[in-house]
């Protein structure tokens, strides 16, 4: 990297990525007869990121699909309906990605929402990053958003998020994202949020209040004009313990295992197997497109 002062991370949530190509992409085949298409689609998506001039990568992937969030809440979302020809994908994206050269965070206890979350706080607290691109549309890491320095960005649709986009985007700040999901819930998540409550009567509350524990008990007191605001507050003030565990749910947290030193995120050409990993996702000519990659880094 000539001018650190530049530096730009770019932080990836590998099992969206894995999940949008199995879907995306027809199906595919390697030698052995296991399905490959999502993680070469991951894989060669990550190389034209590459390509776009990303130099520092982190990317965080879940090595299961259930994690400590499954022990708070029984209808969180789990592995259970997972397609196997996806599942079995998980630990071969990893090593694909590792073998590629690419920073990996396996999420065991903890889900790729908090590797990226982590990892995020973690790159930021260093002066010489610039920026932080959190590369996701999941509207749970708008929380992560700090600024400018740390933003949200959509790849597909090319669309950047920083504090002012979030609040443009949801009418809350991003510190009350987790309040926001708690009270209307995620149904991607698998929690339910609490009656009544949805997104417009949230955010136009929480845009006033911040926190679910700031909203006065008596609509009376609500200075803010709500839609059915004494049902609301009524719900509130009797499922106030269930709010608080669906913003735990909803919070991501920052402090799980990802990387110790920021430049174990620059990428810096793939590992010596690469060329059999490439193999194993059927996907040989990339051999030769990461050694021209390595020639322009190197």
């Amino acid at each position: 990297m000539g001018n650190n002062e530049c530096m730009q991370v770019h932080l990836v949530d590998g099992t969206y990525e894995l999940f949008r190509h199995h879907f995306a992409l027809p199906s595919r085949s390697n030698s052995d007869g296991m399905e490959v298409a999502a993680t070469r689609g991951v894989v060669m998506s990550m190389f034209n990121m590459l390509e776009e001039g990303a130099t520092h990568v982190g990317i965080a992937t879940d090595r299961t699909v259930d994690s400590f969030r499954n022990e708070l809440w029984d209808g969180y979302k789990s592995g259970e309906d997972l397609d196997p020809e996806l599942g079995n994908q998980f630990p071969l994206l990893d090593e694909v990605l590792a073998a590629a050269g690419f920073s990996v965070f396996s999420m065991i206890e903890h889900e790729a929402d908090d590797g990226m979350g982590s990892a995020a706080a973690k790159a930021a607290s260093d002066k010489n990053v610039k920026q932080v691109l959190i590369c996701t549309p999941d509207k749970d890491l708008a929380q992560c958003v700090v600024g400018n320095r740390v933003v949200q960005f959509d790849r597909r649709k090319g669309q950047m998020f920083d504090h002012d986009g979030v609040i443009e985007k949801f009418g809350v700040p991003p510190q009350s994202i987790p309040d926001y999901l708690a009270l209307m819930g995620d149904a991607s998540d698998g929690f339910p949020g609490l009656p009544g409550w949805g997104a417009k009567s949230a955010s136009t509350v929480l845009g006033r209040y911040l926190h679910i524990e700031n909203i006065p008990a008596d609509p009376a007191d609500w200075d803010v004009q709500v839609r059915g605001a004494a049902k609301l507050a009524a719900t509130l003030q009797e499922q106030m313990e269930l709010a608080m565990l669906f913003r735990k749910i909803a919070t991501v947290v920052t402090d799980a295992p990802t990387f110790t030193m920021i430049d174990e995120l620059r990428w810096a050409g793939p590992r010596d197997d690469f060329a059999e990993a490439a193999a194993r996702i059927d996907a040989p000519r990339l051999v030769e497109r990461v050694a021209k990659l390595t020639q322009t880094r190197n």
